[in-house]
Order: structure tokens, then sequence, then C-alpha cells
């Protein structure tokens, strides 16, 4: 009985004006455990684990994947006929850093199951042939948050993870929407599925007479990051109920998970607890804390099984982030028959995904197999976070749809905002929404946060570009943009005392210098006093969304204010700098340079934090730049390209400095501050050189591989930067611009899922060999279009562009009025 049983406390002793805006104004435990049982005494020990912090069957892209379905265009946009799915490939990514998450998950879903490996890979799965530790059921797509893992492993009954993990055989790895699959080299296979909040996971042990299978639910995550956990099993059910509380990967404080394992096809043989490599069938209950020197102890349940004829046992994994309670409620609710709902689950994700994908159409008999999949796993990726945490947020209650892993927004502001505002306009306002919820309720947006918690800020306020992006664009009539300006003003004026995870710090200085400096006395906060040229530039364009948005809402001296201030980026130029690689002077003369508080300079080499320097991270080596080179922010202006070129000498000199950085290993792709770099031709009039350089990097940095992207996915990122080039349109985040260029496909579409309209992207003379990559002339509608930029209303009023290529270069889009907007002094 409940009152008898008993219970084990474990505390061990030792031991991250023009254009901008859309037509319209808005206003708008100390007992030791028994020792494991041996095949002596009991007979064989198969066991599984069980990862409970919180698939798709999908082929290995080194096997057949289905052929395209040729059919006459309008044919091929029908749902019935063509499946977008057979487009998706979740393992790109799964080496090369790309960090994806592989695994079976809905749109936006809580639940992410996968097999965890303990390789480089941090998105939970890699192709990389490292070992399976754990099947845990909630990640990101950037990194774990994995609380306990479910692992089918050997024979021998070995409960810690460096003693259980296990190999796995690659030609078994089945990932498609909603459904994973993998054999371990012990035999064992497994299944796994979603739902919102649970998961659900078939486990076939190989026969072995006498054999009593074992799972074993491990209270860690890969990071070790827990700092206490409890666990109770039921003897009979060997239901296994609790919580633990762990570190956000790359932010402050911290977070507490709530599990219920439930099993189903098969007998209970015996239930208990673990700890280290020690279990015992008595207690059930057990508590584990860090100890006053954080010591960690990896502990746990189990239950073994009797198995029926199929060898067969299903796991069912309830999650929450508020109550054991609701994470067993939601399990129940959305998997009531754990036996028979697995295919009913992998259906219900499908069509989830078929629907989240379903605005978008493309004529087939243009590109290859090979970039069509690439694109449509570039667009699947960029529904998978930020995560929908509606009901689940302890901390407060709007009664509204509530999103949270912005993981993060300095890398996802640049594209996948964007791309969700034309493919999931509902979901990108729902966004918004909760962003300024956070502000309302943390006082302060964030530029990162993730599992509940405020991430480490990059660089800027990047949150106020994503707001003004979505006003700029007219997103919805359901955000406060009142609301909006209030909060965009507090990360411009207020500094919080710990700026380090919010806001922004140095804002003293800011207003007297008109920049960052270099080594900044900041008595009003707190924060990693460094990045002082990329928060200076960064800080320049943040406030230039203000401006934009105060503008809009009819406050124009506020406009006014903050427009200026948005040009504070020049007072870091220093016109006489030079740059040098290998002893060799590049030739190119002025640089953005540090600046002490006196107004003197001080010094960083241009090409560090380079691929040709030593990279800077935000911790182990901070610099005057964030993550990438003088050189790379050299070209980050958005709002005022043009003051830029003239800067650098007028359109010729700025061609020849962008042709060198992309040309010399100082462009770095596979990270988001070089997205707009591709197209910045654009803004000298040369757009034709915009399309030729996104065929540099396409298709040899993003392809159907599994290393097929140059570098950390980031949520959703990299897909998104892909998706844009692919259709001819990129945006410049925070503006109403997308840059024209000649498309990868002959024809793709967009149906809006707000108005209904479907704006569509013709390319004429197009060829598959990609020779003709200029535009020649275009039209909006069948009328004459010489702007090499449009804006949202493509998307909102379903425009048709279509765009005439040719080999060689014409002047379309030359004109200086035919230019992007850009802000001058």
């Amino acid at each position: 009985m409940a009152a008898a049983r008993r219970s084990i406390r474990v505390t061990p002793r030792w031991t991250r004006s023009n254009g901008f805006l859309a037509n319209k104004q808005r206003n708008g435990a100390s007992s030791p455990c028994h020792r494991p049982p041996t095949a002596a005494h009991h007979g064989h020990l198969e066991h599984a684990v069980i990862a409970w912090a919180p698939s798709i069957v999908m082929r290995n892209p080194s096997l057949n994947l289905p052929q395209l379905l040729l059919l006459p265009w309008p044919l091929a946009s029908l749902a019935t006929q063509f499946d977008p799915l057979t487009y998706v490939n979740p393992l790109i990514g799964t080496t090369n850093g790309g960090n994806v998450f592989a695994g079976a998950t809905l749109p936006y879903g809580l639940a992410k199951v996968v097999a965890d490996v303990d390789g480089q890979n941090t998105g939970g799965f890699a192709m990389d042939m490292s070992n399976v530790t754990g099947i845990s059921s909630i990640h990101d797509s950037v990194k774990h948050i994995s609380a306990h893992f479910l692992l089918a492993c050997s024979l021998e009954a070995s409960f810690r993870i460096g003693d259980r993990k296990v190999h796995y055989r690659a030609s078994s790895v089945v990932a498609e929407p909603g459904l994973f699959g993998i054999e371990l080299a012990s035999g064992v296979r497994v299944n796994m599925t979603v739902s919102e909040h649970a998961s659900l996971m078939k486990f076939t042990f190989p026969k072995s007479k006498g054999s009593h299978p074992l799972i074993l639910l491990d209270l860690t995550d890969l990071w070790q990051s827990r700092q206490n956990a409890s666990i109770l099993v039921d003897e009979k059910s060997g239901r296994m109920v609790g919580n633990g509380t762990f570190l956000p990967s790359f932010g402050a404080g911290s977070y507490q998970l709530h599990f219920c394992v439930d099993f189903a096809g098969a007998k209970i043989h015996d239930t208990g607890v673990w700890i280290n490599n020690r279990a015992g069938t008595e207690p059930k209950q057990m508590y584990i804390t860090r100890g006053f020197n954080l010591f960690y102890l990896e502990g746990g349940g189990f239950a073994r099984f009797s198995p029926g004829p199929d060898n067969t046992v299903t796991a069912r994994v309830g999650l929450s982030f508020k109550s054991s309670e609701q994470a067993c409620g939601s399990a129940e609710r959305e998997i009531p028959n754990p036996l028979q709902d697995f295919d009913r689950l992998v259906k219900t994700a499908k069509d989830a995904w078929r629907e989240k994908l379903s605005p978008i159409s493309v004529k087939p008999g243009g590109a290859d197999k090979n970039l069509l999949t690439s694109f449509w796993s570039g667009a699947y990726r960029s529904f998978i976070s930020p995560q929908n945490y509606s009901g689940e947020n302890p901390h407060w209650d709007t009664g509204r749809p509530y999103f949270d892993s912005f993981y993060c927004i300095w890398d996802s502001f640049r594209a996948q905002h964007p791309l969700l505002t034309i493919l999931d306009p509902i979901a990108q306002t729902q966004m918004v929404q909760s962003l300024l919820d956070m502000y309302k309720h943390e006082g302060w947006l964030p530029d990162c946060h993730m599992s509940m918690c405020k991430g480490w800020t990059q660089g800027g306020s990047n949150a106020d570009v994503v707001l003004v992006d979505a006003y700029a664009k007219n997103l919805s009539s359901d955000i406060d943009w009142e609301l909006a300006l209030e909060a965009v003003v507090t990360d411009a004026e207020d500094e919080p005392l710990e700026w380090s995870y919010h806001g922004r710090g140095g804002l003293q200085s800011w207003r007297k210098y008109k920049y960052i400096p270099y080594l900044d006395f900041d008595p009003l906060g707190f924060g990693t006093n460094s990045r002082s040229v990329s928060r200076t530039l960064e800080y320049s364009y943040n406030d230039f969304c203000l401006a934009t948005l105060a503008g809009g809402l009819g406050k124009h001296d506020m406009r006014e204010k903050y427009m200026h201030r948005s040009m504070n980026w020049q007072n870091l130029w220093k016109e006489d700098q030079t740059s040098v690689i290998k002893g060799k002077d590049t030739g190119f003369k002025g640089f953005f340079q540090p600046k002490y508080m006196n107004g003197t300079w001080g010094f960083q080499d241009p090409i560090a934090c380079s691929a040709l320097g030593s990279f800077c991270s935000l911790t182990s080596n901070p610099s005057e730049t964030f993550e990438a080179s003088i050189w790379q922010y050299l070209f980050y202006v958005p709002h005022a390209t043009s003051s830029l070129i003239s800067l650098l000498g007028g359109d010729d000199a700025f061609i020849s400095r962008l042709n060198f950085f992309h040309e010399s290993g100082l462009a770095d792709i596979s990270n988001e501050p070089v997205f707009l770099t591709v197209f910045l031709y654009h803004y000298a009039g040369r757009p034709g050189l915009s399309a030729k350089r996104a065929h540099q990097y396409i298709p040899s940095s993003f392809n159907n591989t599994n290393g097929g992207l140059p570098g950390n996915d980031d949520s959703g990122a990299m897909g998104s930067f892909l998706f844009f080039s692919v259709i001819g349109l990129f945006p410049v985040a925070g503006q109403n611009v997308y840059l024209i260029n000649a498309p990868f496909l002959e024809e793709v579409s967009v149906k809006s899922p707000v108005t209904g309209k479907r704006a569509t992207i013709r390319a004429l003379n197009f060829d598959s060999a990609y020779k003709n990559v200029y535009v020649q002339k275009a039209t909006v509608n069948g009328k004459p279009w010489t702007r090499s930029w449009i804006g949202h209303e493509l998307f909102t009023e379903g425009w048709t562009l279509e765009l005439t290529l040719s080999n060689t270069e014409s002047d379309w889009g030359k004109k200086a009025a035919d230019r992007p907007p850009s802000w001058t002094s």
C-alpha cells in the first residue's frame, strides 16, 4: 500500500518614407539500493531506457526516396495529386553541425521525440554513427532540453549513460514528418510518434527465452544540468510520474519539467528505482539533489516485462511544464488507446504537416529533385520552432496561445519570422503577442527565450525587428501596436539591471557618445561588456525600426528622434583602417573599429572572428563583434545601405568590397549575418549579381544530404534562407521590402492563409541549368515593374510577378529610383 511504501532521498556527499510600410496606416536519497537483478537470478536482462525530457519513419537519404509525380500544372497543385511530404527529408542537417531536430513532432509541437546520440550534434539525433544514449520526448531544434531518456539497450543490466549507450544501424533509420524509427545494434527496434503533449513509442525486443525486457527512465538531461528530481513508480501498472529541475542551455534561471509514463502490450514483471549502477524493487520512490558540492548522480526508475508473442512493449510519455497530473491528463486525452493509436497519430501528424505546407505550390518539371527536397525540407523546418506551449506556462496565463522557444531571435528575425508571416500569419501573430506578453510580465522583450527561461542576448534588441516587420507588413489588427511601441521604447531607453538576457546595455553611453564604447563603463546595469561594434550597428537598426513604428502610429517627433539615432553606426567608421590577410594588404581602406569613451580608437583586426581568423563566442573569447568579423558587420546597415555605399566610394567600390568578401573566404554562409549580404548588390543597381551570388551557395552549401546545411540550422533560419532564395525574393527584415531575384523554380505560388489570394512568381525563359539568372524585365499583373524590390502586398493581394530571364545582365533595377529604399541623413 502507498502508506507503507518507502522512499529514498539521494543527496551526494562528495563530492545560452519611402516604401518601408505597407500601404495602410494602423493604430492600432541516502539509503542504499539493492543490486540490480542478474541473469543468474532472474534470467537475461534486455533493457531499454526511457528519457522523459521528452518520429517519423524516414528513409536515409542514401536510400531511394519517393519520386516526384509529374502532373500537368494545375493538377500538380492539388493536395489529392501531390504530396509535399514526399519531398521532406528531416535528416538534412544531421551531420556537419546542422543541429536539426530529425524526430517526430507536430508543427510548433511541445512533444518532440527522437533517439538521442552522444555525438557533437545537439538537436537530439545525428547521422554520425555515434552512440544512442536514450530516446527523449522534448527538444529544441538547436539544443537539448531533454530530461529523461527511453532507450533499448543490451542484455546487460547497465543503467548509467556511459555503460548503456549503444550504436545504431544507419540503414534502419526512418524519418518522416510524424514518425521516427531506428534499430539499435542490440537488435531492439523502436518506432516513435507524437501528439501535442505526449509521445508514443513501440519497442520490439529480439526474442530471447526466459528474458524480461527492461525499460529504464533516467532523471537526467544530456548535458547534466539537472538540479534535483523525483520519481514515483506504481508497483502494479508500472506508471512512472515525477519531475526534474533543469538549467536552460543558453540562458539564465531554471525550469521544471514533469512527466507521466505508462506502459502497454506486456505484463509487468517487476518495477523499482536505480541510482548509478545499483537498482532494486524497493523502494518505489526516489528524490535526487545535487548536494552542496554539485556532485552529479544518475538515477531513475525501471520496469521489467513479460512480453507477449510479438515481444513488443509500448510506452506513452506525457509532458508538462506545470505538473505530473497535467502530463498524465494530456497523455490520456491525446493518446487514450496506446496499443491502437500509433497509426492514427502518425496520420494526424502527417495531415497537420500537409496543412502547414499547403499554401505552397510548385510547378513540376523545372528544378531537380535534390533542390526540391531541400526547398520543401527548409519550409518544413521553419514550422518546428518556436513552440506552442499554450496552457503550459507556469508563470502567467493570458487565456490565449503562448509560444516559447525563441532560440534565438538574433538568428530567426532575418528570414524565419518573415517566412512565417507569409506561410502562417496566424501563428506569427500569436508569436508576436507572446513576445508582448513576455514584455508585460518580464519587463523587456527577449532576444532569446527557451523552456520558460530568459536566454542570452547576442547583440541588439532584435525582438524589436520582429515586431516592426509584422507592423510594416500589416500582419494583424489583433496586435496591440501601442503596447508594441511601449515595449520597443523600453528596450531603447530603460536599461535593465541584468541586460545580458533582455533589453539593451550601455544606454547611458549610447545617448551620450552616440556609440557603444570599447570597455564601456556602465553603472546602470550588468552584462557581457563586449561586442561594442556589433551592438552599435544593431542598436542603430533597432532604433530605425522603432522610428518606423512610431511614424506609422503618428508620433512624428519620436520618429525623427530615433531616425537620427539610427545613424549612430557612422560614429565607429575609421576611414584609414586597412585590412591585411596573411601579410598582404587587401587594398581596401575604411572599416568599423571599436572606440574608447574618450574618442580614441581601439583595434580589432577586421578578419578576426571570421573563417580566416578565429571563432568568437559570447563567453569563451568575447570580442567587439559577435560571431562574425568586422568585414561581415561592414555590410549591416540595412536601413541605410545607400549611405554606406557613399561612404565606401560609390557603387563600384561597394561591389568590389562585396565581391572580395564573398570570394576570399571571409563570408560564412553558416551564420545568419551573411544572409542579406548575398543580395546587397540590389542597392548598387546590380540585382543580377545578387542572383549570381545566390548560386555560389545553392546547392553547394544547401542540398539533400545528411550534411546538406552549411552549419547550425538555428531553429529553421537556414531553411528559411534557402526558401526565400529559391523563390526569388529575399526579405529585408523590419521593412516592407523583398528583393527580387531570378528564382530557382520555373513557377511557384503561395496562397495567403488569411486573404485566400494566391501570389505567383513565374520565370520566363527558365532553364534548369541556371544559365539564365539575370532579370531582363519584370511585370506585376501584366504591367511593367522596374523596381528591383516589391512589398508584402504581393502575398496579401495575390499579385503575379513575372520575370523574363536571360544569360546576360541587363539594366533592370539599375536606376536610383528603382533600387530598394534606403535612409540617408
